[in-house]
């Protein structure tokens, strides 16, 4: 019998990873599938990929397959002889209604008996669901917190009458619930790829994406804000009004605060169990202009204090 090269079929090398394997043979079952290719001998090219995946994608028979190929069970004509005593470990085992018509050469390997030929009915057409739509949509933490409706535009495979795989744009609506997280995925189902023969539409998958905030940074759960505050602030201390995800609120910087000093605000990150927290990050920051009235001031003040904070100078 003639030795089936799977790789080749599917046009992947032998090294080729589970994923790149998928996304192989879903490109070709496209453009082959027998319920809308128009290319010559497009059924038996399918049942051919359909065998050669049914190999492949599994790991044990695939690691079968990769034996027999490496010990050479070929004949000098490209005929496949299984070696004395083969018996396969994987034997091939189908659920009613999803035997398929494999070859004499997946039969003597993998000792599957019978077949099934596709019936001819209306009612009987081969299947082939829909791929599934990846795409990210970037929001703004207030979006993710109150929850929104945003307008996205994807790009969704469709097949055309001769089987060949065209990318049409589609716009769609979507609710993103309030609390949701970065990195979430939301699945809207059957907005994915269309399907062939009456099976399922794919879906949409949407991965939520933390657009930077002019404000604020976040890490995990918690939330951050920078609060520039003036030389004297620091050393006097203030009380500043600051922006949060749920209200303005009043915030005291003790005296004598340095850059980078911390303030904590409990509860009032993002949501969740327990609840984040909001970080206020001290920056003392100098005034843009100083008037001669000002500079006599700081003047006087270096007179008077009197002190580096370099450690590396001698102090007086």
């Amino acid at each position: 019998m003639e030795f089936k090269d799977y790789y080749k079929i599917l046009g992947v090398e032998p090294k080729a990873t589970a994923e790149e394997i998928k996304k192989a043979y879903k490109k070709l079952a496209r453009r082959y599938h027998p319920d809308v290719s128009k290319e010559k001998d497009a059924e038996q090219k399918f049942k051919e990929m359909a065998e050669a995946y049914e190999v492949l994608k599994d790991d044990g028979k695939r690691h079968e397959y990769d034996q027999l190929k490496a010990s050479g069970g070929m004949g000098g004509s490209g005929q496949f002889r299984p070696p004395p005593g083969w018996e396969s470990a994987t034997h091939y085992s189908a659920s009613p209604g999803e035997q398929k018509d494999f070859s004499d050469f997946f039969e003597a390997m993998f000792g599957r008996k019978g077949g099934f030929h596709r019936p001819q009915g209306a009612g009987d057409q081969m299947r082939m669901d829909g791929e599934d739509v990846h795409a990210e949509l970037a929001l703004l933490l207030e979006e993710l917190h109150q929850g929104c409706e945003q307008t996205v535009q994807i790009k969704v495979p469709q097949a055309d009458e001769y089987g060949l795989v065209t990318h049409q744009i589609k716009k769609l609506r979507v609710k993103v619930p309030a609390g949701t997280a970065e990195g979430a995925v939301l699945r809207i189902k059957g907005q994915g790829g269309a399907a062939i023969g009456g099976g399922a539409a794919g879906d949409l998958l949407l991965k939520i994406k933390l657009a930077p905030h002019p404000l604020f940074a976040v890490d995990g759960k918690d939330v951050a804000l920078v609060v520039p505050v003036l030389p004297w602030e620091a050393a006097l201390g203030c009380k500043v009004t600051i922006p949060t995800l749920q209200h303005p609120t009043r915030v005291s910087i003790p005296p004598g605060s340095q850059t980078g000093q911390k303030l904590r605000l409990a509860g009032l990150g993002l949501p969740g169990t327990p609840k984040g927290d909001f970080h206020v990050i001290v920056k003392v920051v100098m005034p843009d202009l100083i008037n001669e009235a000002a500079k006599a001031l700081y003047q006087q003040l270096a007179e008077q204090q009197g002190h580096s904070p370099r450690p590396w100078e001698k102090q007086p």
